[in-house]
């Protein structure tokens, strides 16, 4: 199953996006995407090995930024791949069968293709202006992303994500969207984690079951 609220991982080293996952964990995350940018191959490898272990340890998913080889070395629950990464169709051939595969949208074109190339969830931004990522699509904002859901029929869920907080929440779920992938807001306090998952509807009930029927390899 998909989560409703997807922690994405900050820090200025990787000890920094350990400690940051290892706390997320902690105060409830059930989904963390391990964003680790500009760093050597072989250290990317050591922090996921080190995440997937921590993720295990609260029953949390695992998703690997970019990587879809190091996604399958450390068994991760699947991969997000960005605009100007690895076509999903490639990464399928070499993850397995089991293992998500996410794509970064930021247009209706954008997610159609994403749909024809058999990912299970998009993520759709930048929703504000956010420092957290480089050579940013442009905003879309409330209106970007009524419009979007109401002129496709996405079936798959979409995952809202870029520069959002908690009082955003209730208005992007009323433009139709499935859940909201979140970084600074919770980075900066991870006692908002239950807070997200009260205002998207994840209830105790939901959160036992992903825990229960989570994959395990």
């Amino acid at each position: 199953m998909i989560s409703k609220l997807q922690y994405i991982s900050q820090g200025d080293s990787p000890k920094d996006h350990l400690d940051n996952i290892t706390n997320a964990c902690r105060s409830g995350a059930d989904w963390v995407q391990l964003r680790l940018k500009n760093v050597a191959p072989e250290t990317l490898l050591k922090t996921a090995v080190e995440v997937r272990e921590i993720t295990n340890q609260y029953h949390a998913r695992l998703i690997l930024n970019d990587h879809y080889k190091i996604a399958k070395e450390v068994k991760a629950d699947g991969v997000h791949l960005g605009k100007s990464d690895a076509c999903p169709l490639e990464a399928r051939k070499h993850l397995y069968s089991w293992q998500l595969i996410g794509g970064t949208a930021n247009t209706n074109h954008d997610c159609m293709t994403l749909i024809e190339k058999k990912v299970d969830y998009i993520g759709l931004g930048p929703f504000r202006f956010t420092n957290t990522k480089t050579n940013l699509s442009p905003i879309l904002g409330l209106d970007g992303y009524k419009y979007i859901l109401q002129s496709t029929r996405i079936e798959i869920p979409i995952i809202a994500i870029g520069g959002i907080t908690l009082k955003d929440v209730p208005e992007i779920i009323k433009t139709g969207v499935y859940g909201t992938a979140v970084s600074e807001e919770i980075t900066k306090d991870f006692t908002k984690i239950k807070l997200f998952q009260e205002l998207l509807g994840i209830s105790k009930f939901q959160e036992d079951m992903r825990n229960t029927n989570k994959i395990s390899i």
